[in-house]
């Protein structure tokens, strides 16, 4: 079974070395004493939410601080092939269960998606408090994950904003119902043709209400193709989920030799 793993600030890490120490303070500390009732000799893992991983055993515990001799540390690099679903806003807070399972099964960023059918609203004082839910539920579901990489919750965008990192993007995929190509076809075909060291795929996800034939028409203007995810139409919340684990099966994102 893997480690327990609790979270620190981004470069915490960076000068800790075997067979040295590292104290965990804060939240994260009260949680792994409190709640998971870490005590000295328990094996546990500390990471920096940007790829860095403390890989150690737990020498004392109070409720305050949890301090860790380090065994190893490990620099956990991204995915050549880098995955970003666009979650267009849904209601039921099926956007964050959608976001909360697709960082589970590893995606790499999320973008809030303000679609012309989506019932939910970002705005005002709103719109802050719900990215910082966002940035929330992905954080703890890499934690649940016990992942190294926490994924970026990107800026919240209209259709046109959308329309601009469609342009910008090496490959973006409309996930539609009345699509003709399937999703796994478009993704080996892309894999064969494009060369590039670092690639950046957009997984594209309407609200339950479905991508208006506009925005369909706006986005393909801009280079984005759309593809089949299956025979059946899945929930918003589904729906990206399902493409991160087809599309990290097809461009090999899960093989153990890949990055």
């Amino acid at each position: 079974m893997s480690n327990p793993v609790f979270f620190t600030t981004a470069g915490a890490l960076d000068q800790v070395h075997p067979q040295g120490r590292f104290v965990l303070e804060g939240p994260e500390a009260r949680h792994a004493v409190a709640v998971k009732r870490l005590a000295p000799g328990e094996p546990v893992d500390i990471v920096d939410g940007a790829g860095t991983r403390l890989s150690g055993v737990v020498v004392a515990a109070s409720s305050a601080a949890l301090e860790v001799e380090c065994i190893s540390v490990a620099r956990e690099d991204r995915p050549d092939i880098r995955l970003v679903l666009v979650q267009a806003l849904a209601k039921g807070d099926r956007d964050e269960l959608a976001i909360e399972t697709a960082t589970e099964l590893g995606i790499d960023a999320v973008i809030p998606w303000q679609s012309e059918r989506a019932i939910v609203r970002w705005k005002g004082d709103r719109a802050a408090k719900a990215h910082a839910k966002w940035q929330s539920t992905v954080t703890a579901a890499a934690k649940q994950a016990r992942r190294a990489w926490v994924p970026e919750v990107r800026a919240a965008v209209d259709t046109a904003a959308l329309a601009g990192a469609v342009e910008a993007a090496d490959l973006a995929i409309i996930l539609h119902e009345n699509a003709v190509r399937p999703l796994r076809s478009v993704l080996s075909a892309w894999a064969g043709e494009s060369t590039a060291a670092v690639r950046e795929v957009l997984l594209i996800v309407g609200p339950e209400g479905g991508i208006s034939p506009r925005e369909v028409t706006r986005l393909c203007d801009q280079g984005a193709v759309t593809a089949l995810l299956g025979h059946h139409v899945l929930r918003s919340s589904t729906a990206g989920p399902a493409a991160v684990v087809l599309a990290s099966d097809v461009l090999g994102r899960w093989d153990a030799t890949a990055q």
